[in-house]
């Protein structure tokens, strides 16, 4: 087992290093371009700023669309296809342009000067647009899809190679950062074709999002742009820009066209999301164009056309007859033939039905091709009433936290968006009720219905859907609706940028100004105030772009040279907060942010040429022109000095060793302060904490040190039921008088013991990152008392604990000295190594260490798998069985350890389908844990209790069909469950897909997690 070995994907994460900000050189446009990234579809407009009468136009992309046929067409699909070695001629892959990199099919990401940026990454060879459409839809497995949904996908890092999702070794991957800047490039290099003198990058470009992406999803497309070489751009969202297409093409009757609007509703639902925006509509006395603001946005709903076509691919999966369910990549297949057949069967001139076939693989691609037949009135049940259902006004979504979970995706539990559009029309309700004025009724739900529709999106190309979604609106108001011609729901949002660009510029007089209405939400800084989680405002919604604030009367004491980082939320409802006001958060309004990170740079001092170590800053936030938010610490004794912070979008939810909170002590306030809801005997356990590892010279007893978790018992009941609140009061105590835990060998134990447990999981409360970040400090000094056995049980159970605050890199060099150990503990003769005491409990950590990539998961659990199948063999089922009932005793003993039975959990957590709190993507393949599997299927499971759970670990429903093993396996299992009357709820793990409750958390984790914590599967 070599477990300390390096790899490029392991390298620690870098902080953004702040600079003075640039400006560069002015530019003198020829064009205004707009460009529609979208989960299904790429288009560009543009229009000649050197016009007297500028006109919009659509950008024919050349594309393959066959071997080595290229065509321009005003769609270029969101798509890459990676062939296999030699699938492809490089004739095939001709482009008619003279880039050799992307006539090859193959491109280097753009960098930048920046002596920090990251070094040039190869995009693997790939067919995208037209021609990659088909070759997916007959090769399974290859076809990158659906990039832009990934970007808005905090679960995973979207910085990672890891699409084509559940695709094998063999498959290279991209991530979904490079797959959109691929499509990107694609486009940048078909116009350069096209005006040789005009380079894309110096235009006036426009690069439009959903609405509902939050700061993260929108910093990761600006990095796909910059990976592209379209450095500068500005941000505009998709609902505003296809109303802005409506008003472009109504421009000379734009006054007596929306004369009796008010209020106008945009339904944008596309590929992947569904996106809401309310436009407020104000007459100009004059009788000048109406002034337009935005008033309302939705949150990010990951639902649209693919949701639809996944749908009806589970349908016709369902009929394929005598067939078991398909694996991801033939599920892949199968959802783009679904989607084409979709398209036709609601399209105006639709047949009775049409036929989708799904071919088989390799040699048998025609032989074994089946097919069914799709009837029109079926689709338009399954589309239709499932995804738009006729519901009442009173209808909200689901609230379960888990949905379809399908090609790695989290969709809504929910997917009828009728019941999000009521939600979201009822969250608006005092924005809607002002724009409509005095006199308009409240609709049939008892809120404010607006008077006017736009409906955008490849979605609504369809008529039935069209049809339903006016005919739900007008039974909810009571009366009718206008509805406002789009006859171009693909192109609008493309064409849409162009015209506001326009606006902008002044090209299009009479049109009046661009909708306004500032920035979409409330942003937050997150502060841990006596002991809840509050919210100080930083920037209110509707704060007009480019406007600066600051907040007076809020200052930070910030070390420099080091990391900091703050942690945001944001709110797109009505709340009507100020710059500087504290709000009490609810989890059901407020949606966390990436945290915003720096290394913020030494300067000089006072007077002394003497560099200053500490700066006193407050924050000022802007929503800038491009479209984001923008955060800057400035030095209140020298407004000079400032510092831009970043979003940390790599590997989002990792903690860095090298991190300081900087919420920590906001406006003076000890975060450890005991409030009016801390534990009323707190003080008094602070103060027995305080004589075991105080100062103080008085000498304790050993045998009191050993009493001290009895002692915080009595004073705050039994510790299972200490909240989470008091764990980390506790902790934030032990950890301030962390020096003293090297008294004596008792003192250690009982630091770190306590100190483990109270900062379990390692996550869960605000500051946890900055605790673990702490902690970590202490890794490198290692146990004072290293001839004790127990302090090494200790020290293991204590980075065990905190696992999940830990970082990639911070795992990996655990795993690295954890690996070494454990190899030189099984090879080692002697018979009094005191680590080989700790060995269950190094077995334990490993299986925590979620943030190891797959690759070392998949050695170690090989490794130990061996391990134990051996044992077996010499010993037999009943010997592996006793050794349960040995545990560490069987590790003490003379010569190599005997493996302890937990060791089969270890493997069940190694092999685990769902994480506890790690990324999908860290997870062995399904083959990997098959093989575990069928060693565990091997054992007597009465008499080894652990690996019953440990092979419902290894088969659970994910939902997720690229990390799920067969369904074959799964009835192996259930049969043996069922047989040995294992719990009802393990049987249901394997049948459909469950929250885990709190007595399989204790089993997966190994222990209770503190009251009121739950950690949520991926």
């Amino acid at each position: 087992m070599s477990a300390g070995r390096s790899s490029s994907t392991c390298e620690p994460r870098r902080w953004p290093r702040c600079r003075p900000e640039v400006a560069g050189p002015e530019l003198s446009p020829r064009y205004a371009v707009g460009i529609d990234l979208g989960t299904s579809h790429v288009v560009v407009a543009w229009a000649d700023l050197a016009a007297d009468q500028p006109e919009v136009r659509l950008l024919e992309i050349e594309q393959l669309v066959a071997p080595g046929q290229v065509a321009a067409l005003a769609l270029l699909p969101s798509l890459r296809y990676h062939p296999a070695p030699g699938e492809l001629a490089e004739s095939d892959l001709q482009l008619p342009w003279p880039d050799p990199a992307l006539a090859s099919a193959s491109a280097l990401i753009g960098h930048d000067d920046d002596a920090d940026a990251e070094a040039a990454v190869q995009w693997p060879p790939a067919v995208i647009g037209r021609w990659a459409q088909q070759l997916g839809a007959q090769r399974p497995g290859r076809l990158v899809a659906s990039a832009k949904s990934w970007l808005s996908h905090p679960g995973v890092d979207r910085s990672a190679a890891i699409l084509p999702w559940g695709a094998g070794d063999e498959v290279a991957k991209v991530s979904p950062v490079a797959a959109s800047a691929s499509y990107l490039a694609h486009v940048r290099t078909a116009w350069q074709a096209r005006f040789p003198d005009h380079p894309l990058e110096q235009q006036a470009l426009t690069l439009t999002v959903p609405a509902s992406f939050d700061e993260g999803a929108r910093a990761l497309t600006l990095e796909a742009a910059r990976l592209a070489g379209l450095g500068a751009l500005r941000l505009l969202e998709e609902p505003q820009a296809a109303f802005h297409d409506w008003l472009l093409r109504h421009r000379e009757r734009l006054v007596s066209e929306l004369a009796d609007s008010r209020l106008v509703l945009v339904v944008d639902v596309g590929g992947g999301t569904t996106d809401l925006t309310l436009v407020r509509v104000e007459p100009d006395a004059a009788g000048g164009p109406p002034r337009l603001t935005r008033v309302g946005v939705g949150d990010h709903l990951m639902l649209g056309g693919d949701n639809m076509d996944l749908a009806l691919a589970h349908q016709v999966e369902r009929r394929l007859a005598g067939s078991a369910p398909l694996p991801a990549a033939g599920l892949s297949q199968l959802v783009q033939r679904c989607r084409a057949a979709k398209e036709l069967l609601l399209s105006d001139q639709a047949p009775e039905s049409v036929s989708v076939t799904l071919l088989g693989s390799g040699s048998r691609l025609v032989g074994s091709a089946r097919s069914v037949d799709l009837a029109r009135d079926e689709v338009e049940r399954l589309v239709v009433d499932g995804f738009l259902p006729l519901a009442p006004a009173s209808e909200r979504p689901r609230k379960r936290r888990a949905g379809l979970v399908e090609f790695g995706l989290p969709y809504p539990a929910d997917p009828a968006i009728t019941h999000h559009l009521a939600e979201f029309l009822q969250r608006h309700a005092a924005a809607a009720r002002e724009a409509l004025g005095p006199g308009v009724p409240d609709g049939v739900g008892g809120f404010p219905l607006p008077d006017t529709l736009l409906l955008n999106g490849g979605v609504f190309r369809a008529p039935a859907l069209a049809r339903r979604l006016c005919q739900l609106l007008e039974s909810w108001r009571g009366q009718p609706l206008r509805l406002l011609h789009n006859a171009d729901p693909d192109l609008a949002v493309a064409r849409g940028a162009v015209a506001q660009a326009l606006l902008r510029a002044s090209r299009l007089p009479g049109l009046g100004p661009s909708i306004g209405g500032g920035a979409a939400r409330s942003y937050f800084l997150l502060l841990e105030q006596q002991g809840r989680t509050q919210g100080l405002c930083l920037l209110p919604r509707g704060t007009p772009e480019g406007s600066e604030l600051a907040l007076p009367g809020r200052r930070f004491a910030l070390r420099l040279g080091q990391a900091v980082r703050f942690h945001l939320a944001s709110a797109s409802g009505d709340g009507a907060w100020q710059a500087g006001e504290l709000v009490e958060l609810d989890a059901e309004r407020f949606v966390r942010l990436p945290a915003l990170a720096a290394v913020l740079a030494p300067v000089q001092g006072q007077g002394q040429g003497q560099r200053r170590a500490e700066v006193t800053v407050e924050l000022l936030t802007r929503m800038t022109e491009v479209g984001t938010l923008k955060v800057h610490c400035v030095a209140c004794d020298d407004p000079t000095q400032r510092w831009q912070l970043a979003f940390q979008l790599r590997g989002a939810g990792a903690a860095e060793s090298d991190a300081a909170d900087a919420t920590d002590g906001v406006d003076g306030t000890d975060q450890t302060d005991t409030g009016p809801t801390a534990h009323p005997r707190l003080a008094e356990a602070l103060a027995l904490l305080e004589r075991v590892f105080g100062e103080g010279s008085q000498r304790v007893e050993a045998k009191e040190v050993r009493q001290l978790r009895a002692g915080l018992e009595r004073l705050l009941g039994p510790r299972e039921a200490w909240e989470l609140a008091l764990l980390r009061a506790l902790f934030d105590a032990l950890l301030a008088r962390a020096r003293r835990r090297r008294r004596s060998a008792e003192h250690e134990r009982a630091w770190l013991n306590l100190a483990g447990y109270c900062l379990r999981p390692g996550t869960g409360a605000p500051l946890d990152d900055w605790r673990v970040a702490q902690l970590w400090e202490l890794y490198p000094q290692g146990l004072q008392f290293g001839a004790e056995s127990n302090n090494w049980s200790e020290w293991w159970t204590l980075w065990r604990r905190a696992a999940g605050g830990l970082g990639e890199a911070q795992q990996l060099e655990l795993l690295q000295t954890v690996g070494a150990t454990l190899e030189q503990i099984v090879t080692s003769r002697q018979a009094s190594h005191p680590l080989k005491g700790s060995y269950d409990d190094m077995l334990r950590l490993v299986a925590a260490l979620e943030r190891v990539p797959q690759a070392y998961r998949a050695e170690l659990g090989q490794w130990l798998v061996g391990r134990l199948q051996k044992t077996v063999q010499a010993s037999g089922a009943s010997a592996a069985g006793a050794s349960a009932r040995e545990g560490k005793a069987g590790a003490k003993s003379g010569g190599k350890p005997t493996e302890p039975a937990s060791a089969w959990w270890v493997v069940g957590r190694l092999g685990a389908r769902v994480s506890l709190y790690g990324q999908a993507q860290n997870l062995v393949s399904p083959e990997v844990a098959t093989a575990w599997l069928q060693a565990l299927l091997a054992l007597d499971w009465r008499r080894v209790e652990p690996a019953a759970f440990a092979a419902v670990q290894i088969t659970r429903v994910s939902g997720d069909r690229a990390r799920d093993l067969a369904p074959e396996w799964r009835d192996r299992v259930l049969q043996r469950l069922v047989e040995i009357k294992a719990p009802e709820l393990w049987c249901r793990m394997l049948r459909e897909r469950v929250e885990p409750d709190a007595a399989e958390q204790r089993l997966s984790y190994g222990e209770a997690l503190p009251p009121g914590l739950r950690l949520l599967a991926d």
